[in-house]
């Protein structure tokens, strides 16, 4: 479809769209022409999403079924006034004229961006509100360019030195340094010349904001933080009540946190910026990795005493911010690391990598851990650190909750690009095994791949893949050998669940019958299929619609044979209906039931009545779709459900019924036509059936059973492939038919009194690994294009551990995502701590070399569910040989046997015995951690 310009709608008509096509078209060519000629400061507005989807449904831009591909949308409701109240929190910023908003929101499942003239109109349409905007803000840096959205701007709470009084401001954090001077001194009423404001993180005098061109970003200032305005006297700043040195690096040790907003835990919500127009951010090249960065912002206390215990200091949540601090925790206490970070490591920053960050991040991060390491700390917030991985990676802007492994994966990636030795990476065309030997080719391509990727990261945490695919077809075999920084384990399941389905029958062959079934927990609904296939004994000429019924209404029909089996709660109904093979090409009739009564006359009560019953489902030609057709149709369905006494007085109902489809009789050829063998429905002569010799009254009806349409004698238009007709259940059809078989059908699982409560079953790492490396065809979204065939086929994958790294990372898939929901497995996964042999695994073991033995030094736990949850991590400090527990600024002691829980998510393992060991390393250097405490 062309969508027209704005200015063509607005010439061709001055008065509002009335309609949802209207109001689609102009809609669509609004937001074409502001994405076309987005600009710096224009505004995009906040729309609640299910709000917006009820209106895009209205006006046909979504189909209100995901299943149904080739059908066209259908007519809704004309959705109510914009409700944006779940957006906002009761908390307002002074001086602002908008809402506070909530700081959980995602972008696509809360709410969705408008551009103003969009919101203008459709708050003209629909009236509502809150009216919530941001800024469009352009983000440069040489010749790229890129706009973002700043949903979440900086919170800050404003100190002023000379009476101590606090006022919360809002501002972008991609402002500049003079930005939040000028707003600094309209509200407070003065001269820029006549103050300074400091950086006042946790109460306490990090620096002095004095470098005017500089972001907020860049300059580490971080949401809800306190920042200090100070007046100059005498050229000098006074006026605070704090200590303060002439030396702007000194710290003073105030007291805990006063931070007002920490949260540990929550889902994955979007970053402070909005990913509709994306988001890019500038990097400073003029940067040297020999220089300390004097804006790192780390503010550590000390609780007086000299404690001479290394590696035991907590960070800060700086708000969601546990999933980095346990990353953190685990890298900054693997051996390999901490040495290589206490010692000169400038000499292989690498500046010139455009994949890195010129050295930042790597120093950024040696930095925190010597701050770590050092004696006599509690506690570090790691603001700069922070900064520069949104830089290198900005999905982990902003501040929400995140995965921790996700941010593992990029943190090592970041830090490898830094330091990576290669300072000009050579092309190396990719070659074939060509019939050499395994040994000879993964030798080739680990040689290849450390020609371009040569750093401490690749030294020791980077192993080798073996990959094999077969195509099964003309049997030719690939192999490759590829690189990897971690093994991300499938957690094999033998839990089973019993799910019970009504089944009904889609030819009017039989009554509904309920079948309680066992299958896979972590199944999908081809395993649910198939097993009631079997024990309903379906002929080869039936299959089964599944589709879950809610409100008496057809909720959704699973129709995606890989769907999990955990979009299925206890609590839903599942009925399935038995229908011809290839019942896809036919035209489905959805038949609905509502009460019918006195009041049926009552155009009020018409609208407002509700539906009864279970929904039956059959199946027409797509050219059958007049009056007799449609009762013939549903008379048949409705046979089973006849009452003894209702056979033989009514002749009409008899008469219909005969002419029912009989689905035995359809034969689908290979056009998709049908060839109806049996299947017979009214002929000329019976189209016109006198309404008054009906057993029952039809009206054609959406799918929520509100709208009532005549069904035309001759044919009925249908939109896409489902009919829906709701059929009036009035005291006759009650007596003629027993609807209590359609009626009160039983939940998915409804455990009884003396029922067991399924305990949840563990499983070893071991069998995690067999699950991963077992052979599996490719999915049919990821075909693999034969060389042989010269085609895309669906190959069969075998992947093999062929070189083990000395730092081995385990990441155990705990989070499973789908197109409609996400879901976490919280299965107890029985992992070794010492002795982890992984002979059995690796294909390639070096001439004289030991077995490769691991042993576990630190473990990422995530606890909870989705919708909210927390990380901390356990680690383990070689030197005393002795665990403890990281949750962000607390550290405490834990015994060894009681780091194996649930909750593990990432584990590290480190290699011990052999020439290239890390059980045998050297301790670390205490000598070397304390003097890092004189350190500038």
């Amino acid at each position: 479809m062309t969508i027209p310009s704005a200015e063509g709608f607005l010439q061709a008509s001055s008065c509002l769209p009335c309609t949802a096509e209207e109001e689609r078209e102009l809609v669509a060519a609004l937001a074409k022409e502001a994405e076309e000629n987005v600009k710096d400061g224009d505004l995009r507005y906040l729309v609640s999403q299910s709000w917006w989807l009820e209106w895009q449904q209205y006006v046909g831009l979504v189909r209100h079924e995901e299943n149904d591909t080739e059908q066209l949308p259908q007519a809704m409701n004309r959705p109510g006034e914009i409700d944006n109240s779940k957006l906002v929190s009761a908390e307002t910023i002074v001086g602002s004229e908008e809402p506070e908003l909530q700081r959980t929101l995602r972008e696509g499942q809360d709410y969705t961006l408008v551009p103003q003239e969009v919101w203008r109109r459709l708050y003209e349409w629909y009236k509502g509100g809150p009216a919530i905007s941001r800024k469009v803000i352009l983000d440069s840096h040489g010749a790229h360019k890129s706009y973002i959205v700043d949903v979440y701007p900086l919170c800050l709470k404003l100190i002023d030195g000379r009476d101590n009084s606090e006022r919360n401001i809002r501002i972008s954090r991609k402002a500049k340094i003079h930005e939040l001077y000028s707003m600094v001194c309209s509200l407070m009423s003065v001269e820029q010349s006549e103050i300074v404001i400091w950086d006042y993180y946790q109460k306490s005098k990090s620096k002095k904001l004095s470098n005017l061109n500089e972001t907020l970003d860049e300059a580490s200032i971080t949401m809800d933080q306190e920042i200090l305005l100070e007046m100059k006297l005498d050229g000098c700043s006074t006026g605070s009540s704090t200590r303060s040195t002439n030396n702007e690096l000194a710290l003073i040790p105030l007291g805990p946190s006063t931070s007002s907003f920490s949260i540990a835990g929550g889902p994955t919500y979007s970053n402070g910026f909005s990913s509709g127009i994306g988001s890019s951010f500038s990097q400073d090249n003029s940067f040297s990795p020999l220089l300390r960065d004097s804006t790192d912002g780390y503010n550590s206390f000390s609780n007086g005493t000299k404690d001479d215990t290394h590696g035991l200091s907590g960070l800060h949540n700086l708000g969601n911010t546990c999933f980095m601090n346990s990353a953190i925790q685990s890298l900054v206490h693997t051996p390999p690391l901490v040495e290589y970070f206490l010692e000169d490591y400038s000499r292989e920053i690498n500046t010139e990598n455009p994949l890195g960050l010129q050295g930042e991040l790597a120093i950024a991060f040696g930095e925190l851990l010597r701050k770590l390491w050092s004696s006599g700390r509690t506690s570090v917030a790691p603001r700069a650190f922070k900064s520069k991985l949104s830089r290198f990676a900005p999905q982990f802007s902003g501040y929400n909750q995140h995965d921790s492994q996700e941010l593992l994966a990029f943190l090592l990636d970041g830090l490898h690009e830094d330091l990576n030795r290669v300072k000009k990476k050579p092309y190396i065309e990719a070659k074939d095994a060509d019939g050499r030997p395994d040994d000879e080719f993964a030798e080739e391509c680990w040689n290849y791949h450390k020609a371009r990727n040569d750093s401490i990261i690749v030294d020791k945490f980077q192993g080798q893949y073996k990959s094999t695919l077969v195509c099964p077809v003309c049997n030719k075999i690939s192999v490759t050998f590829d690189p990897f920084m971690y093994l991300s384990l499938p957690l094999p399941s033998k839990v089973t669940r019993m799910i019970t389905v009504t089944v009904f029958s889609g030819v009017g062959d039989a009554l509904p019958m309920p079948f309680t079934v066992t299958v896979q927990k972590n199944g999908n609904c081809r395993d649910l299929i198939k097993v009631l296939t079997d024990v309903c004994c379906l002929k080869s000429s039936e299959t089964l619609l599944l589709a879950e019924v809610y409100d008496r209404r057809i909720y959704r029909y699973l129709t995606n044979p890989v769907e999990g089996l955990y979009t299925i709660k206890d609590e839903d109904i599942l009925v399935a209906y038995r229908l011809p093979v290839g019942h896809e090409k036919l035209l489905r009739l959805e038949i609905l039931h509502r009460r019918a009564d006195r009041f049926a006359a009552d155009p009020q009560f018409n609208i407002n009545r509700k539906l009864i019953g279970c929904p039956l489902i059959t199946c027409i030609p797509n050219d059958s779709t007049g009056k007799s057709d449609i009762y013939a149709a549903v008379s048949a369905v409705l046979v089973p459900f006849l009452r003894a006494k209702a056979h033989g007085p009514d002749v009409s109902a008899v008469k219909l019924n005969g002419n029912g489809p009989s689905l035995d009789g359809i034969v689908l050829t290979d056009n998709g036509t049908t060839s109806e063998e049996g299947l017979s429905t009214s002929s000329g002569d019976d189209n016109a059936v006198d309404d008054e010799l009906l057993p029952f009254q039809l009206s054609l009806t959406d799918e929520k059973g509100i709208v009532r349409n005549p069904i035309n004698t001759d044919s009925n238009h249908v939109l896409g492939l489902v009919m829906r007709v709701s059929m009036d259940w009035s005291d006759r059809e009650r007596e003629m038919y027993n609807m209590d078989y359609m009626d009160e059908l039983p939940e998915v699982f409804k455990p009884g009194f003396f029922s067991k409560k399924t305990r949840q079953e563990a499983v070893n790492l071991f069998s995690c690994l067999d699950a991963f490396l077992k052979e599996e065809p490719l999915g049919p979204d990821d075909m693999w294009y034969c060389p042989g065939c010269k085609e895309h086929r669906q190959a069969s994958k075998k992947l093999d551990l062929w070189r083990l790294p000395e730092i081995l990372v385990v990441h155990l898939k705990r989070f499973s995502y789908s197109r409609y929901m996400k879901n976490k497995l919280d299965t107890f996964v029985n992992f070794p701590i010492h002795d982890l042999n992984m002979s059995k695994y690796v294909k390639q073991t070096p001439k004289g070399a030991q077995q490769p033995m691991y042993e576990l030094y630190a473990v990422i736990n995530h606890y909870g569910g989705l919708g909210g949850g927390h990380y901390s991590a356990y680690a383990k400090l070689v030197e005393e040989d002795n665990w403890y527990h990281f949750d962000d600024s607390h550290v405490s002691s834990v015994n060894e046997d009681e780091i194996r829980t649930s909750a593990a998510y990432v584990l590290f393992y480190r290699r011990v015995g052999g020439s290239n060991t890390v059980a045998d390393d050297v301790p670390i250097d205490i000598e070397m951690v304390d003097s890092l405490e004189t350190a500038p």
